[in-house]
């Protein structure tokens, strides 16, 4: 028997439906947060399951009295966000919510309400080139950092330190605009380019922001991003960081779409030109020292190499990605059109997300490389992209795409999230996490391929759009056969090679990983 459509309902993919709104409406109404007396905030919910919170988000539903007035005040330009199916099937209440229509009555029930997360706090301080961090979520030296304001706002709300936005003396002009997304689907933010450069303000008056903030925010880690034209300048630079009681610095040796050459990536591609500049900078402080590497390169070894043995006291990875992102179907201009033209810019978001992995894990699988502090970044939204990075290695975490996308609110998804996942797991400190998969890694040549994991079929979760069978028979090996009389697909191990291309393209989880055996040829 097929479990129907009607009786089903994905949680985060109804959550992703959600507006995120400014100032949500469907809190607004909810009775029980006017009352002031139990947890419940159907915003924070909402947010929580988009951003991969799990169960641990059933805590801000714990005072739901299932009124239905958050629903009936969503203002969706489709038909609501359907909040208390979302927490059934977070709950795992069987059904209980999802063939109700909105304004129907409904029994209130009892919600076991969770030990608070946020008594757990502590567990995410971490320790980065000799800095205590609270917790290891910083900003990224970007539009998101901007000035003094910005930075404030995000410390406010729990970052633990912000990478300003990449101070240098030139004149910087940008150009309008600067942004362009690419989407799939229903995602229409998959990936992010932009054309923005450095900081456009005087250097006096970002170094001004700079001591402000570390003045106002003492226990929070503030970095200073810096990127000269000349040694000189690199020295200049250091020593104005210093000045300001930074608590590190970061040299920009990777900005892919500087206006003037010898700048940005250009530096980050060549080693000795790496290697001057960190000795350049390390002449102005003795302020720990982080090295941003460029992923636009072959390897990112050599110059990573260069900057640690030039003073660097470790790597901040990884930059944008060079990119064209295409052009508009009607007028046939670039998508990011200045004015009838464009250039090659920086590519970033969740798209990004494996090739910074890829970079990262190199550095730290690198006898020359893999002892030094790596601070991570690149398509970095939910907590568990922030786990594959700690697996790696990375002690200190940067965003920014996520930032632009939804705001410095998401820090509350990204801590209470990782807390989440210590607990289930019984991790008492980040730092138990940190470079705890990469034994994971192994070359091509040494991996298992004298076993075959077939894929499992459960029928009661297939919805019979045959998907899997249109993609093995189009672009695999064609194993799985389809019953045209009852609309099931069915698998033939004896063709298949285990590919597992089926369970990726199933959209109802009706194929998972089955054991792995040995090949019998």
């Amino acid at each position: 028997m097929m479990r129907r459509a009607e009786h089903f309902i994905d949680p985060v993919e109804e959550a992703s439906r959600c507006l995120l709104c400014h100032d949500p409406p469907c809190g607004a109404a909810c009775p029980q947060r006017k009352k002031g007396e139990e947890a419940c905030d159907p915003a924070f919910f909402i947010r929580s399951v988009r951003f991969a919170l799990d169960k641990s988000a059933l805590e801000s539903m714990a005072g739901c009295k299932v009124c239905r007035r958050c629903e009936r005040a969503c203002i969706h330009y489709d038909y609501p966000v359907r909040i208390l199916a979302v927490y059934d099937a977070v709950a795992q209440v069987k059904h209980r919510n999802v063939k109700f229509s909105l304004g129907m009555k409904n029994e209130s029930y009892y919600r076991a309400r969770p030990k608070p997360l946020a008594a757990d706090m502590g567990a995410l301080t971490i320790e980065f080139c000799g800095q205590k961090c609270e917790n290891p979520f910083f900003l990224s030296s970007s539009i998101v950092a901007a000035d003094y304001e910005m930075c404030a706002r995000a410390l406010r709300a729990g970052w633990g330190g912000v990478v300003y936005k990449t101070i240098g003396y030139g004149g910087i002009r940008d150009v309008s605009p600067r942004f362009d997304t690419i989407g799939k689907e229903r995602t229409p933010f998959v990936g992010f380019r932009n054309l923005e450069q450095i900081s456009d303000r005087p250097a006096k008056d970002n170094f001004a922001d700079l001591k402000k903030l570390k003045e106002e925010f003492p226990s929070k880690v503030i970095i200073a991003s810096i990127m000269g034209q000349n040694e000189e300048e690199w020295t200049s630079l250091a020593a104005e960081c210093e000045a300001a009681k930074v608590d590190m610095i970061e040299c920009n040796f990777s900005c892919p779409h500087m206006s003037e050459s010898g700048l940005g990536s250009d530096v980050g591609q060549n080693p000795e030109l790496v290697d001057a500049f960190t000795r350049a900078a390390r002449r102005g402080s003795g302020l720990p020292l982080l090295a941003k590497m460029t992923p636009n390169l072959g390897s990112m070894i050599p110059p990573a190499e260069a900057a640690l043995a030039a003073g660097a006291d470790g790597i901040a990875a990884i930059n944008t990605v060079k990119s064209f992102t295409g052009f508009n179907s009607e007028t046939l201009r670039a998508l990011l059109d200045v004015d009838g033209k464009t250039c090659v810019s920086g590519y970033s978001g969740k798209a990004v997300k494996p090739i910074a992995l890829r970079f990262i894990s190199d550095l730290k699988t690198w006898k020359g490389t893999m002892n030094a502090p790596v601070s991570g970044m690149g398509g970095i939204e939910t907590w568990k992209d922030a786990l594959d990075f700690l697996l790696l290695g990375c002690a200190n975490l940067q965003v920014t795409t996520a930032v632009m996308q939804y705001g410095y609110r998401i820090i509350d998804q990204l801590k209470l999230g990782l807390l989440g996942f210590m607990r289930r797991n019984n991790y008492m400190s980040v730092a138990e996490l940190c470079g705890k998969g990469l034994d994971a890694f192994a070359p091509a040549n040494e991996l298992d391929r004298r076993s075959v994991q077939y894929v499992a079929l459960d029928g009661e979760k297939c919805l019979s759009c045959g998907r899997c069978y249109i993609s093995c028979s189009d672009a695999g090996h064609g194993a799985v056969e389809w019953n045209a009389a009852k609309r099931l697909p069915s698998i033939n191990d004896s063709v298949c090679v285990g590919c597992h291309l089926c369970l990726w393209v199933c959209p109802s989880g009706a194929l998972t990983a089955g054991e792995r055996i040995t090949r019998t040829k």
